[in-house]
């Protein structure tokens, strides 16, 4: 049986119905249009004719947007009057810096390239523009030369005037914060440590991070949190009437990676660490002397100060004969009574932390470390004192699994599960585990000697348990 072709098909017939009524509507509105302006060019009046066209030209002009009004904003590389009075403009040499990270070289018929040590910097030519966008809205950069020279002389900033509030309130002083940023990210940190009453310092190049540094994640995550909310509220701060400063305690087992947090903190914040010995401080006086010296953006480091005063909770263990046997303690007790003598309190460091040191500056770390929280004075752990107690403990599975990937680049081994349950059940500290896998280059050879100490530490255990 033949099948009916598509132009017998009922609904082409209407397809083709539609289209022919749509094509003679359309002739038909043509030729009305067409008629109508014949029709007016030749019954209207030449004069009615021009006033009516004035009329549309007028109600076009009402309904168009005018122009938008602009502002110029002038950076130059010189300033001042008199020619022994000039002197360069470092705005200037900071908006260069900044828009040298934001040029788009392909966007760009001419691009001047200069030397900064090993690096190469681009910068915009004489006469040369770009745009750089902020919160969304365009700013437009020119650099502008005189006298026909290609060498700019200043820096010219366009925008729409009605965000001028948002160019010179915001817009502009972030190029000054973002440089800022860059810069204390390429300053190689400095470790200060107290000589009299006066700071010298060092580099500091310790590498630890907070992606390399074994640690319980959920505490690391807070800590990272704490930082970083630390920093964005320096107007919170100032609102509330505090000072602009956060205070740490770190405490825990020897090697459970203290020192190495510490680290990780000025990586992170890029903040010089001040670390305080009060043995070399003789007195409440040269104490003061030596905080005040601190400038912001920075880390005060006091460690092991349970050794530094005298405690209040400690106490010690006793032999069978009733005899003091704890030799930390006594070491403990000859270095509080030192300090004594030299009167150094803990009542002067943390009434000047908490009043003058506070008012001096801003956007300051104080971090101490112990070994054992309970022997601390009860007025250094009392609320709004150190505002985050952190317990650096034995190393987990997962402080374990960064230690390998470190040192190995490995995130899975056949001996993991094994090592797993071993860390369950024994108490061992990070240091412990990296000395191990510090052992032998082959992660092979390193990971069963591991698994081998586990094992022995973890007979050791039970045979003390036993005794």
């Amino acid at each position: 049986m033949d099948r009916p072709s598509a132009a017998a098909s009922p609904s082409y017939a209407k397809l083709a119905d539609t289209y022919k009524k749509a094509a003679a509507t359309a002739a038909s509105v043509t030729a009305y249009a067409v008629l109508a302006r014949g029709m007016a060019h030749e019954l209207l009046p030449h004069d009615l004719r021009a006033v009516l066209s004035w009329g549309a030209s007028l109600v076009r002009a009402r309904l168009e947007l005018p122009p938008a009004e602009r502002r110029t904003v002038v950076v130059r590389r010189l300033e001042g009057g008199g020619v022994n009075c000039v002197k360069f403009n470092t705005f200037y040499d900071d908006v260069q810096a900044y828009l040298a990270t934001r040029i788009d070289p392909w966007s760009m018929s001419r691009i001047c390239l200069s030397g900064r040590g090993s690096r190469k910097v681009m910068s915009m030519d004489g006469g040369d523009s770009m745009t750089d966008v902020f919160e969304g809205v365009h700013f437009r950069w020119k650099s502008v030369a005189q006298d026909g020279r290609h060498t700019p002389d200043s820096l010219e900033l366009s925008f729409d005037a009605e965000y001028t509030d948002m160019a010179l309130g915001r817009y502009v002083p972030s190029i000054t914060a973002v440089l800022e940023q860059a810069r204390c990210r390429d300053c190689p940190l400095k470790i200060f440590m107290n000589e009299g009453i006066s700071w010298r310092g060092i580099s500091h190049q310790h590498p630890a991070t907070f992606d390399t540094l074994a640690m319980d994640p959920p505490t690391k995550q807070a800590v990272v949190a704490d930082l970083d909310r630390f920093l964005k509220r320096k107007e919170y701060y100032r609102r509330i009437g505090k000072a602009w400063k956060r205070g740490y305690l770190l405490y825990g087992p020897p090697g459970t990676g203290k020192s190495s947090l510490v680290a990780a903190v000025a990586n992170h914040l890029r903040f010089n660490l001040y670390d305080l010995d009060l043995s070399q401080v003789c007195y409440n006086g040269a104490l003061q002397q030596l905080l005040i010296g601190m400038p912001n953006k920075s880390i005060l480091v006091i460690e092991d100060i349970d050794c530094c005063f005298s405690a209040t909770s400690r106490t010690p263990a006793r032999a069978q004969d009733g005899t003091v046997s704890d030799h930390s303690t006594s070491e403990h007790n000859a270095h509080a009574h030192a300090l004594q003598q030299q009167n150094i309190t803990l009542s002067g460091l943390l009434n000047f932390i908490d009043g003058l040191w506070s008012t001096s500056g801003e956007e300051r770390i104080i971090i101490f470390t112990t070994n054992y929280k309970d022997r601390l004075d009860p007025a250094l752990l009392r609320p709004g004192r150190m505002d985050m107690h952190i317990y650096m403990g034995f190393c987990c599975w997962e402080a374990f699994k960064t230690l390998a990937r470190n040192y190995f680049l490995v995130d899975d081994h056949a001996l993991f599960q094994e090592i797993q349950g071993l860390l369950a059940e024994v108490e061992v500290t990070p240091a412990e585990v990296s000395e191990m896998l510090l052992r032998d280059e082959d992660v092979d050879v390193a990971l069963q000697g591991l698994v081998e100490f586990l094992t022995e530490k973890k007979r050791g255990e039970k045979d003390a348990g036993e005794a």
